[in-house]
C-alpha cells in the first residue's frame, strides 16, 4: 500500500513539474536593424537569433528591419517598454547615441548592440565582425592567383570594423605577393548594390582580376565581366556560383547562445563579445570553396588551411588594421 501511494505521488509530481516547465514564462528577444536583414551584416544576426529560437528551447523572437534614423529611438523604446530580456541590433551611426541612451534607462534589460565604440555599465554590451582572419586568407588566395596583380575591394564607409576587413585582404595578398596593387572603392552606404556594381565594373577595366566584395552587387559585375570574386559575412557562392570562390563568414550564434546563457543565469555585465565573433571561438571561418574546391590549386588550399590551422591554435596572428586604406 505504502509503495502504490509512493509512485502514485511521484507520478503526480513528475506530472506537475512537467506541466510547470511547459508554462515557463519564455525568454524573449528582440532585433533592431537599420538596414533590410536582405542586407548581410543584419542578416547574420537574424539568422543567429532564429538558430537560438530553434535550438535552444522556449524562446520568442521579434524583430524590426529598415529602421529610419528618425524612427529608430522609438523602435528600441517600445521593445524596452515591453519587457524583452535581450534586444539586439546594430548601432552604428544613426543608432549609436539612441542605443546607448535607452540601455541607460533600462538598466534590467541587456542591450547587445554592433559598434565600434566600447561597452558602458551596467548593461550595454558591444559586439562587431571580426572576421579579418578568414578576410585575410581570402587575400592570400587572390594575391596567389591574380594574374595581372590588381586586386578590387568594394566597401561599404571607411569606418574601422570596414578597414580592418579591407586591410587583412589587402596584407593577405601582399603576404603572397609584394607585386599586388588593390584598388579599392567604398559606396558610402551599406546596403547600394547598383553603386557597389558600377564601382566593381570601374575596377574590373581598369585590370583587377579579383574582387573582394564587401558589399552586395559585386557578383553580377564580376559574371559579366568574367572575374572571380570573394564574398563576405556569409556563404554567398549560391548567389553565384561560377564566381564567388569563398569569403569570411561571420556567425552570430555563439555570442547570441553566450548573451542569452549569460541573462538567464543572472550574471549579465557589460562587455566586449568581439573574442565571439572570432574563429578561435567558432564566431568567424572561411566559406565552402563547393566546386572551387576541386578547381583551385592544391597548393593554395594547402597553403590556406595549414593558416587556418595556425590562427585556431593561436601560432599566427592577423593584424588589425582599422586605418583607411589607400587606393592603389
Amino acid at each position: 500500500m505504502k509503495k502504490a501511494l509512493w509512485i502514485t505521488l511521484m507520478v503526480v509530481l513528475a506530472v506537475l513539474f512537467a506541466f510547470s516547465a511547459s508554462q515557463a514564462k519564455p525568454f524573449k528577444i528582440a532585433a533592431i536593424f537599420q538596414t533590410a536583414i536582405e542586407e548581410p551584416w543584419d542578416g547574420v544576426i537574424h539568422q543567429a537569433c532564429l538558430k537560438a529560437k530553434k535550438e535552444m528551447g522556449n524562446i520568442e523572437y521579434e524583430f524590426t528591419e529598415k529602421i529610419a534614423a528618425a524612427d529608430f529611438e522609438k523602435v528600441l523604446r517600445e521593445y524596452a517598454e515591453r519587457g524583452f530580456d535581450l534586444i539586439v541590433g546594430d548601432a552604428f551611426l544613426a543608432g549609436e547615441e539612441p542605443a546607448r541612451r535607452i540601455a541607460k534607462d533600462y538598466p534590467k534589460i541587456a542591450f547587445a548592440f554592433g559598434s565600434e565604440f566600447g561597452p558602458v555599465a551596467p548593461n550595454f554590451s558591444v559586439f562587431d565582425n571580426w572576421i579579418h582572419e578568414p578576410a585575410f586568407l581570402c587575400g592570400v588566395i587572390a594575391g596567389r592567383l591574380t594574374k595581372s596583380n590588381t586586386l578590387g575591394v568594394i566597401a561599404a564607409i571607411p569606418i574601422g570594423e570596414v578597414n580592418r576587413l579591407v586591410n587583412a585582404f589587402k596584407a593577405g595578398a601582399l603576404s603572397v605577393n609584394p607585386k599586388v596593387k588593390v584598388k579599392i572603392s567604398y559606396i558610402g552606404g551599406w546596403f547600394d548594390p547598383p553603386k557597389a556594381k558600377e564601382a566593381a565594373i570601374a575596377q574590373i577595366e581598369s585590370g583587377a582580376d579579383l574582387i573582394f566584395a564587401e558589399r552586395f552587387g559585386v557578383f553580377e559585375a564580376a559574371k559579366e565581366k568574367g572575374v572571380l570574386a570573394f564574398g563576405n559575412m556569409s556563404d554567398q557562392n549560391a548567389l553565384a556560383p561560377s564566381v564567388v570562390i569563398t569569403g569570411p563568414v561571420w556567425d552570430m550564434y555563439p555570442t547570441i547562445k553566450f548573451c542569452i546563457e549569460m541573462v538567464k543565469k543572472k550574471t549579465w555585465v557589460s562587455m566586449d563579445l568581439g573574442e565571439w565573433s572570432m574563429m578561435g571561438k567558432g564566431g568567424a571561418r572561411l566559406a565552402p570553396f563547393h566546386s572551387f574546391e576541386k578547381t583551385l590549386p592544391a597548393g593554395v588550399l594547402k597553403e590556406v588551411r595549414d593558416l587556418e590551422q595556425k590562427i585556431m591554435s593561436g601560432t599566427f596572428r592577423v593584424p588589425v588594421d582599422e586605418q583607411k586604406p589607400a587606393s592603389e
